[in-house]
């Protein structure tokens, strides 16, 4: 009989948390474990999640990039009603899953704005008679402040529910001390996985299947909901740079704001001269991406995860508003390597990234093989064996 394992996430802003616990999901489910997938954000079109089943939670999502205050689907401030209701959707999911392991995205290392429902969560995996093994799943980098006492009580926590840590990251790259101090006090709870790849996608040495984005430049920015910025500033890089006549296709994701989309394709029939198209999403994104003359990116974890594995030329222009560093800090030390170019973004001028566009055209395709890209497969094979001895 297969073991039942309980993968919760919460995105708030972007879509890649969601992005990277499917490929988890999905990773679980061919390991032969029974997954469910209980997810907190805005569903995400078109993104298909191989579980046995898939909660969609009463949708919240941030406010704007300073991640202080929640919404609901119509705007408003989530309060202790609507919390109430969500707290009892969540636990009724987790009692109907009956699981032998709880994965929690991220908390207690963040998104401390949901523990109103973690918390209760975890006392359930926590008691009962077959108690769970409660395992949390986080990226690489951190993100937020580096305040020693908050990260000794989220290290508390830990102490208090959890039996593994999963970091989805690579050591040799980034060490999870890199951006939590405390990390040592882990232990053996602390495994690396390596960073988390959809195993099922194409790399650039694999035979193929359509000529989708052939000799194109693929500039993208996640789910879009801060990158119509990158978007503006690429078309107007485009007549700038030796690229200029490739066909420069712009993904801008499928929560860019509709006037924003509506811009976007005016100034491609403005300014691109027949050589820019702007579309929300691709189903074959990784397929364009194994085929373009280069990848034009906001670098967040899954992008660039991707855009190595199809050892695709790239230009990466890190989101750093509000306080976030760890889009910057991966794509610093990615750029150390040689893997990319960089450009910041309070750099970032049609000027800063034609030129960027151009160096990064004529180098040789990188290799990502000194970067342990089997996350996925690791992480679900370690859910397996901690599973392995559970009841019934």
């Amino acid at each position: 009989m297969s073991k039942r394992v309980f993968l919760y996430v919460q995105h708030l802003l972007g879509i890649g948390h969601l992005k990277r616990a499917a490929t988890l999901a999905d990773a679980m489910t061919r390991a032969g474990l029974e997954v469910t997938l209980a997810s907190g954000g805005l569903p995400v079109p078109g993104l298909v999640i191989n579980a046995a089943r898939v909660i969609q939670l009463p949708p919240a999502t941030a406010a704007d990039t300073r991640f202080k205050v929640l919404i609901d689907t119509a705007g408003r401030p989530i309060d202790d009603a609507w919390k109430a209701r969500r707290r009892e959707c969540l636990l009724d999911a987790w009692r109907g899953a009956d699981a032998h392991a709880l994965v929690v995205e991220l908390y207690p290392f963040g998104r401390r704005q949901m523990r109103f429902e973690l918390l209760p969560l975890l006392e359930a995996a926590c008691a009962g008679m077959r108690p769970a093994v409660v395992v949390c799943s986080v990226r690489d980098v951190l993100g937020g402040g580096r305040d020693p006492e908050r990260q000794e009580a989220q290290l508390d926590l830990f102490d208090r529910y959890f039996d593994h840590l999963l970091v989805h990251g690579d050591p040799a790259l980034i060490a999870f001390g890199r951006t939590f101090g405390p990390a040592a006090k882990l232990g053996a709870r602390l495994h690396y996985t390596g960073y988390v790849v959809d195993a099922a996608q194409p790399g650039a040495s694999a035979p193929q299947a359509t000529d989708a984005g052939r000799d194109e430049v693929v500039v993208s920015a996640g789910g879009g909901a801060v990158g119509a910025n990158l978007m503006e500033v690429a078309m107007r890089a485009r007549p700038l740079s030796t690229l200029v006549t490739r066909t420069w296709r712009l993904l801008t994701g499928v929560n860019v704001e509709p006037a924003d989309f509506a811009r976007l394709q005016g100034m491609a029939g403005e300014l691109g001269g027949g050589h820019v198209i702007v579309e929300r999403s691709r189903p074959d994104f990784t397929q364009l991406l194994a085929n373009c003359v280069l990848s034009i990116s906001q670098g967040g974890y899954n992008t660039m995860m991707e855009t190595l594995h199809a050892r695709a030329r790239s230009v990466v222009v890190p989101f750093a508003a509000g306080s976030e560093t760890e889009q910057t800090l991966r794509a610093e030390l990615l750029q150390q390597r040689g893997l990319l170019e960089l450009v910041h973004e309070a750099d970032l001028t049609p000027e800063s990234l034609a030129a960027a566009a151009d160096r990064a055209s004529r180098l040789a395709r990188p290799s990502g093989s000194s970067i342990d890209l089997d996350g996925a497969r690791k992480s679900a094979q370690l859910l397996v064996d901690w599973t392995r001895g559970a009841g019934k």
